[in-house]
């Protein structure tokens, strides 16, 4: 007897007078394969079904057998269950246990759930993107459609009053007993050694000081390997070493599981696939390294990464519940007490991190342009949400304001993430559904066909693999294509996909390339070859790489259906090459073109055309003499973004412009013709005086004075020089510049001889002009604004000092009266 049976009059009673309910059980307490079978005889079913959700394959097989195995039946009688690759169910199947993904597939094609009269959603504190969604989605049609439909969540850790406020105050009910007591064993983390290595010397030492099988978590696949090559390396006497992962073929899986035989122990290697929903018969030692393998999506590259992280405390607890599940079990963490205090209380939901493109397709489907109407825990992330709806848009799912296109719905139907299927759908026009399906199932069943990185290579180790897994995959790709409208195009003889040639027989097309087909779903992910062998570019601009070995390496297009996260570059693990025509065919839609004035090597301007993907340049063409009007346009840009301080700007039109400068000051009729007045009116003088020109150091001075005078209306132009003129004449009759933009205002420098006589101070705009005297030598004798006061005041001690400098020139005792002189005195005098 299992401890959720204590809870199970409490859960039966809440069901019975209330739609939903929330079942928290610790891990043990047996709610996965007991509470389907005990609620199968409660009045409200009426003969109706049972779903219930699982996170993964394996738990969904396991429970259904587990469930079958207590009846006394083979599964697919009473209980059976449905994942991505097998089926096993039938007219009697009254529990059917299916994984996330597939419920979401189950409800968009029936809302209703017709002949559905409980959903129960398993270890929800997993928090999947498809368990959110599927939620949402049971939820909105128990209140639109089904109001006798019951909604069961359960969960081992989960805050399940946030859950119940999200299914409207549903009861909660808490199983609190363990099935056995569980020791745990903190080893410290020895960071001097290799995961694997400290997890080998955790299994020795478990196996020397307990009995009973090991379960043993590992963040990843690589690591598993690894592990189980070390502990190969030292065999011991009746001990089986079993890993444990997603990839792994369906048989293998369950071989895994599957209690020691008699006198033997077994070590399973597993990743957080065996966290929950699953007990391994003869385990009661467990090995935790403390670290978990999840996807996080990056929307700016579009790019889904797997990145490794430390376990939440309730993933923790959840793996060290495994050890007492049959008996009495220990748990060795690989690390200190002290840190699992410091340890996130729960791992964020996928919902926060994930792609988001396959929930905004099905929320479309489901007739909601966002999820703002529906019941999520957490709430998609604007980001990703938005940059979700613009891959839609861009693969044809979606208008640009968010409604379902007839494509869309295709998409929506197929039981596949957005991208693989706009890809197979694309390849069925051209009677090649088979072959982009197979494409389709190495990409979702990791390291099917081998690790080659060329997809080709992987195509054809697929069609010679005679596995269990390797058929499975084959039959679920055929699935796929037939599901296409065209029924999945030609088939060769044996029931093996269609070649390309015979492929594109079977339509009117041409056939398609894989990397054209890899181009379909991963757009973004187009890569040219640049630099080093070995070294692309992607769409977006981001760097990838291949081993300058690898055959792939000498392509010059790529399509990349896989790469492996890095800092600023990504490996390339899985690609295929693409024809460069085939490509600007297809993609003739998204390509832009960019006219560039560029600089020859001999100084002249060349038109530069470039046709681009994203970042990538398809094409590049060259004119030598290109249209007049485009040179103009370009070099008004250049002047619109470097500033009009780059034109080659004469002294008359500086002067204009400080003059003007100066009158605005006082009057602000004057027009502005400061940089950024000039910046902002660009078309109104720059651009008439550009046709011609081939580069701006060839606009002539008086050509751009004249322009700047064409800003100055007419009756303004009669004033200029009346009130600023550009010169001074001084009493010699030489004339000189007035310099506007000094600090002190309008100024003249002029030798002191050819002012002799001035009695009254020069001015312009009733303002003195700042007279710089200078000496015969044009160094600077004194500043002023104040002649005749200079004349009366310290003219004497300047005079005492230029004799003796300059006896050859005249130093009158009063200047006042002095005849101005631009000489040196006569000689003899």
């Amino acid at each position: 007897m299992f401890p959720i049976h204590e809870a199970l009059p409490a859960l039966k009673a809440a069901l019975a007078a209330d739609p939903a309910a929330v079942l928290v059980a610790p891990p043990g307490a047996g709610k996965t394969t007991v509470v389907p079978l005990e609620l199968l005889a409660e009045p409200w079913l009426a003969g109706g079904r049972i779903i219930m959700l699982e996170p993964r394959r394996l738990a969904a097989r396991a429970a259904a057998e587990r469930m079958a195995q207590t009846l006394g039946e083979p599964v697919g009688q009473t209980v059976g269950f449905r994942v991505r690759m097998q089926s096993r169910i039938s007219a009697a199947t009254r529990i059917e246990v299916v994984t996330e993904g597939v419920f979401t597939r189950m409800i968009l094609a029936d809302p209703e759930l017709a002949g559905v009269a409980c959903v129960i959603f398993d270890e929800f504190h997993e928090r999947s993107l498809d368990a959110d969604l599927g939620l949402a989605l049971a939820r909105d049609a128990q209140g639109l459609l089904r109001e006798d439909l019951r909604i069961l969540v359960m969960s081992a850790t989960l805050d399940g009053a946030a859950v119940a406020r999200l299914l409207g105050e549903a009861p909660v009910i808490e199983s609190l007993g363990r099935a056995y007591a569980v020791e745990t064993h903190y080893l410290g983390r020895d960071e001097r050694l290799r995961l694997e290595d400290r997890v080998v010397r955790a299994v020795e030492r478990a196996l020397a000081e307990e009995t009973g099988s090991l379960l043993v978590f590992l963040p990843g696949q690589g690591e598993i390997l690894r592990t189980a090559e070390r502990l190969a390396e030292r065999p011991r006497a009746g001990v089986e070493i079993a890993p444990l992962y997603g990839a792994l073929d369906p048989r293998d899986q369950d071989r895994a599981i599957a209690p020691a035989l008699a006198g033997t122990r077994k070590v399973v290697l597993a990743t957080s696939i065996a966290e929950t929903s699953l007990t391994i018969q003869g385990v009661r030692v467990v090995i935790d390294a403390g670290q978990a393998r999840v996807p996080r999506f990056d929307p700016s590259s579009g790019l889904t990464r797997l990145a490794t992280v430390r376990v939440s405390r309730a993933a923790a607890d959840q793996r060290r519940g495994r050890a007492g599940r049959t008996e009495p079990g220990v748990c060795y963490r690989l690390w200190d007490e002290a840190e699992t205090r410091a340890l996130p209380a729960y791992a964020d939901p996928e919902i926060l991190d994930a792609d988001l493109s396959g929930l905004t397709l099905d929320l479309a489907r489901w007739g909601a342009k966002d999820a703002s109407g529906l019941a999520f825990l957490d709430p998609p992330p604007a980001a990703a949400f938005a940059e979700a709806r613009s891959l839609l848009v861009r693969l044809e799912a979606l208008t640009g304001d968010g409604v379902l296109t007839a494509h869309g719905r295709a998409l929506a139907d197929m039981p596949l993430n957005p991208r693989l299927a706009h890809m197979i759908l694309k390849a069925a026009a051209t009677g090649q559904a088979h072959r982009a399906a197979r494409i389709a199932a190495l990409i979702v069943e990791r390291n099917l066909g081998g690790r080659d990185a060329d997809l080709r290579h992987r195509l054809d180790a697929l069609d010679r693999d005679r596995s269990p897994r390797a058929r499975d995959a084959k039959a679920l790709a055929d699935r796929w294509a037939a599901s296409t409208p065209a029924g999945g195009g030609s088939r060769s003889e044996g029931g093996r996909a269609a070649s390309g040639s015979e492929a594109g027989r079977a339509g009117d097309a041409e056939p398609l390339s894989e990397g054209l087909l890899l181009a379909f779903a991963y757009p973004e992910r187009v890569a040219r070859a640049r630099g080093p062998q070995g070294e692309f570019q992607l769409v977006s601009g981001r760097g990838a790489f291949l081993e300058a070995t690898d055959a792939l390496a000498r392509e010059t297009w790529l399509a990349v259906a896989e790469l492996g996260g890095g800092e600023r570059r990504d490996r390339i693990l899985l690609a295929a090459p693409l024809d460069e025509a085939e490509l600007a065919e297809a993609f003739a839609a998204q390509l832009t073109v960019e006219d560039r004035l560029e600089e020859s090597g001999a100084g002249r301007l060349r038109a530069k055309r470039l046709t681009r993907l994203g970042r990538l340049t398809l094409r590049e063409t060259v004119d030598d003499n290109p249209d007049p009007a485009l040179i103009a346009a370009a070099l008004a840009d250049r002047v619109r973004t470097e500033g009009v301080a780059i034109l080659p700007w004469g002294e008359a039109a500086a002067s204009l412009r400080q003059r003007v400068a100066f009158l605005r000051q006082r009057d602000p009729t004057w027009p502005d013709l400061s940089d950024a007045g000039l910046g902002e009116r660009l078309k109104d003088w720059l651009t008439p005086i550009l046709p011609g020109v081939r580069a701006l150091g060839a606009l002539k001075p008086d050509v751009l004075d004249g322009a700047l005078r064409a800003l100055i209306p007419w009756d303004l132009q009669r004033r200029l020089d009346a009130e600023a003129p550009a010169r001074w004449t001084a009493p010699t009759g030489n004339s000189f510049a007035i310099d506007y933009a000094a600090e002190a205002g309008p100024r003249v420098d002029v030798r002191v001889q050819e002012v002799f006589g001035t009695a009254v101070h020069p001015t312009v705009a009733g303002r003195p002009i700042t007279m710089s005297l200078l000496s015969p030598g044009h160094r600077p004798i004194q500043t002023t604004q104040d002649l005749p006061g200079f004349w009366k005041g310290s003219w004497k001690d300047v005079r005492a000092d230029m004799r003796g400098r300059y006896p050859k020139h005249l130093w009158p005792e009063d200047p006042a009266v002095a005849l101005p002189t631009a000489r040196a005195k006569p000689r003899g005098t």
